[in-house]
């Protein structure tokens, strides 16, 4: 067996290892523990594999079918990266699972059977976590004894140090770090390792995707699109109840908010099912918009919303933010333009038992806020009294399109305004690729209200939707001499109309 405590890293070793690629902060010795049995070979191996990947001229022996401790041979030939698949997968576009077959080598320790347990719980944090992969094997030496399979990325941290060794030494186990063949399939690998050892060296590797229900959704890159069927099916085999993976062809329809998409593995399928803050929904995503990154802002500005306020939701798709908003007591008034949109709107309705709270509208928004909008505006607020606590807040989730709307809202409403607490507060969405993108979208919300909003608006940043793009909400009430039409004076005071004469009775009757 081979020992290389951290005295043994001599200036040699160190311009060796540089040659192969390994970075000075990599070399700092300070990572490796000086313990009564030293640093073993299978230890600095193992750091190295973790954060180099392949060691060019670097490789350990391993003989067929023994179990054995580390040799000290090292052979001048390329060393697979310790789970890594065969490279001859590389550049594999039709999914051939026995070409994923491997043995690689592992550290074990040597342990009675009878102790196995009592070692397992105490080296926990220790022993191998893979999936698939059992942690205690049998010796083919010793029928009394097991081997218990060590974990290679977390040896540099256990490095037989003095604590271990205790405890070792307590179970009368010998700090012998030893190596074994284990040979993983695909099964054992984890989607990224699957399609890094894939796709061409250095090209960005997707294993991430949005779930919806049972579908993943992708955005594939188009270095990635010759294997994207390889990578569908390796995201269905990897992810227990996805049985569908699509990609999307198209940007978003701004009209409709909803996008080609191509399905790339499992069934064709689209009609899923969806929770998000415990209130279900169901859907065809190939026909209305549904995004599962937005969940934290629905519950957001639900959670601002009192029991009895008045919702109005002028792109509410299928409901995350009107369904809620009437379990939670309030009024809505939802409305969607996508036709399809509007259908499973009242289709969750129902499937939440809101149906009787909700009136839905499939109207363009525009025409949505100048009619059922100004309508229920007009009623509500001059019936409002100054000790009611009724808030009025209108959504306007279309972040490409929104801020356009915005300008609907200039004298909405005829009369004297109501009190300052009965306006109505905006919570609308837009993208800024601005350096400044709260200012950029006030900015451009002033321009369509035609009025400042500084000291009388708040922006939220949503989510980063790219890079260099920003999806963010701007809220506020809406001034009341944007919001009212006053009369004019004219109009309000009429001039007195002069008392009719018998003269002019008179002339009415004379013939023309």
């Amino acid at each position: 067996m081979v020992f290389l405590a951290r005295s043994s890293w001599s200036k040699d070793t160190t311009e060796t290892l540089w040659r192969f690629g390994y970075s000075a902060r990599l070399l700092k010795t300070n990572r490796f523990r000086t313990a009564a049995s030293n640093t073993s070979f299978p230890a600095v191996w193992m750091l190295l594999a973790q954060y180099s990947g392949r060691i060019p001229g670097l490789f350990v022996v391993v003989k067929k079918n023994r179990f054995f401790t580390m040799p000290e041979t090292v052979e001048d030939k390329a060393n697979l990266e310790l789970y890594s698949p065969h490279p001859e997968v590389r550049g594999m576009t039709l999914l051939d699972r026995e070409a994923f077959k491997r043995t690689v080598v592992v550290p074990v320790l040597k342990v009675k059977k009878e102790i196995v347990n009592t070692l397992l719980k105490s080296l926990k944090h220790t022993v191998l976590q893979r999936p698939g992969l059992k942690r205690v094997v049998e010796d083919p030496e010793d029928e009394d004894s097991r081997l218990v399979i060590l974990d290679p990325h977390k040896i540099p941290e256990f490095s037989l140090g003095e604590s271990e060794q205790e405890v070792l030494k307590q179970l009368n186990v010998r700090p012998e770090v030893s190596k074994y063949n284990l040979e993983l399939t695909y099964e054992n690998f984890k989607s990224e390792e699957i399609l890094r050892a894939v796709l061409p060296e250095g090209q960005e590797v997707t294993s991430g995707f949005s779930r919806v229900g049972h579908i993943a959704h992708l955005n594939l890159r188009d270095h990635q699109l010759p294997y994207r069927h390889l990578i569908g099916q390796v995201i269905i085999d990897k992810n227990p109840g996805i049985t569908c993976v699509v990609n999307k062809t198209s940007i978003i329809d701004s009209t409709y908010r909803n996008f080609q998409m191509e399905v790339l593995a499992g069934e064709s399928n689209l009609v899923t099912k969806v929770k998000e803050n415990n209130i279900a929904y169901e859907l065809d995503f190939s026909k209305v918009y549904w995004n599962p990154r937005l969940s934290t802002e629905h519950g957001r500005i639900v959670e601002l919303l009192k029991p009895g306020d008045v919702l109005f939701d002028v792109f509410a798709g299928i409901g995350p933010f009107a369904i809620p908003a009437a379990k939670k007591k309030c009024r809505v008034f939802a409305n969607d333009l996508n036709p399809e949109s509007y259908n499973w709107l009242l289709h969750n309705c129902k499937l939440n038992k809101v149906d009787n709270k909700i009136k839905a509208f499939n109207m363009d928004g525009r025409d949505f806020l100048l009619g059922p909008v100004r309508e229920e505006l007009s009623k509500e607020l001059q019936l409002l009294k100054e000790e009611q606590k009724t808030s009025f807040h209108i959504v306007m989730n279309l972040p490409a399109l929104a801020i356009e709307f915005l300008d609907v809202f200039r004298h909405l409403l005829a009369g004297e305004p109501c009190s300052t607490a009965g306006l109505p507060t905006v919570h609308c969405y837009g993208f800024s690729k601005h350096d400044d993108p709260a200012k950029d979208i006030q900015e451009r919300a002033e321009a369509s209200l035609g009025t400042s909003l500084d000291g009388r608006c708040s922006t939220y940043l949503v989510r980063n939707v790219a890079p260099n793009k920003e999806m963010l909400c701007i809220s506020f009430q809406i001034p009341a001499d944007v919001l009212y039409k006053r009369p004019c004076p004219d109009e309000a005071n009429p001039a007195s109309k002069r008392l009719r004469t018998s003269k002019d009775f008179s002339e009415e009757k004379l013939p023309s």
